[in-house]
């Protein structure tokens, strides 16, 4: 398609056509045009012209269960409503490596192909709980790969064992570890950060434990939480610096926007994002994003619907049946259940798409 035979309302989005169709990348000023542009379709069709040059109309999902080992955390993030503070760690949970293991037994057939476990930052526990639910996990489920860790827990398990980050890495990786989730990063911005996540790792160190993730071969997501106290200029600097990082390592999968969900956290007050927030968001990172293969709609915080919407705005992913997660539940969602294969694959085919079951490294599944 010609980028002449175009239409658009903001005009300044004719030159950003031009870059698209051509394959070239969006400068910082054109990465801005596309994040604040009142003209959502025009954007939506460019990300869907990049999306569909790189996956047609393939839609990608796994079959995939989440794992919490422990709710209480060290930290007390304002974005979060999952957190249990450690002075009232009674309140929350945290598991033996034998309940853990336990607690996902039931829902693990050979069809589940990826185990997500994420939790709180636990003082008490160090790099050798994980090692061991690793190979536990590994030793009873071994075709499941497991999606495990965040920068924030990886620096952190380096704190509390008192040992260098790369170690906790190439021990972690040798009992089972295949790749990382990417969460934590929120936004990068410190005068933001210090408003949301003030006793979080920081996102130069989030970034700096990335590069060293990568550097041993494991791969990961990355993400950005938006729909908050952050502004348009914090969302685009956020993507650039992930865009120069993929530049340097190459070892980014796949991007997730996070919708922020405020019930129950300390910005309650706050409104929670609407759909064109999302759809610019995605459609946006798809376009800016030039060097990450793959854009999520995580369809468990932006609802099922504007998920769908989603697949013609740039992403192409939906990630997965998700059973059992909890963080987002905390702060209001609906969908802590999961989803049926089924019904993910109808979704999929009433967007007009093509549903392709993946494994993490996003390799199609029959």
């Amino acid at each position: 398609m010609p980028a002449e035979t175009l239409r658009f309302t903001d005009t300044r989005l004719i030159p950003i056509a031009e870059k698209v169709m051509t394959g070239v990348r969006l400068d910082r000023d054109e990465a801005m045009v596309v994040t604040t542009s009142l003209d959502l379709l025009g954007v939506g069709r460019l990300a869907n012209i990049r999306r569909e040059a790189l996956h047609g109309d393939s839609t990608f999902f796994n079959i995939n269960r989440h794992l919490n080992p422990t709710n209480v955390c060290a930290a007390s993030c304002a974005l979060c409503a999952f957190y249990v503070p450690w002075g009232e760690r009674d309140k929350g949970w945290t598991w033996t490596v034998e309940q853990a293991v336990e607690a996902v037994a039931g829902d693990i057939d050979e069809t589940v192909s990826e185990l997500h476990i994420v939790g709180g930052l636990h003082p008490k526990l160090a790099v050798d709980y994980y090692e061991n639910l690793f190979r536990e996990l590994k030793q009873r489920f071994p075709w499941i790969h497991l999606k495990a860790l965040t920068m924030v827990e990886l620096d952190f398990l380096a704190s509390v064992s008192r040992i260098n980050l790369g170690e906790v890495i190439d021990r972690l990786a040798a009992a089972g570890l295949d790749s990382c989730p990417g969460g934590g990063a929120e936004i990068f911005d410190a005068d933001i950060r210090a408003q949301i996540c003030d006793h979080k790792t920081d996102g130069s160190r989030w970034l700096e434990v990335t590069r060293e993730v990568h550097a041993r071969g494991i791969k990961s997501n990355c993400t950005m939480l938006y729909g908050h106290v952050e502004e348009a200029h914090h969302r685009v600097d956020h993507l650039l610096a992930l865009r120069e990082l993929q530049d340097e390592t190459g070892g980014f999968q796949c991007f997730i926007p996070l919708a922020f969900h405020p019930e129950n956290t300390a910005l309650s007050h706050l409104p929670p994002t609407g759909g064109r927030l999302d759809l610019q968001t995605i459609a946006a990172s798809r376009l800016i994003l030039d060097n990450i293969p793959h854009i999520k709609a995580y369809w468990i915080m932006l609802g099922e619907k504007i998920a769908q919407v989603a697949l013609a705005f740039g992403a192409d992913d939906l990630d997965g049946t998700i059973v059992d997660e909890r963080i987002t539940k905390a702060a209001g969602g609906a969908a802590g259940a999961g989803m049926a294969r089924e019904r993910l694959e109808r979704m999929i085919r009433e967007a007009g798409r093509t549903p392709v079951l993946r494994d993490t490294l996003y390799r199609a599944i029959g």
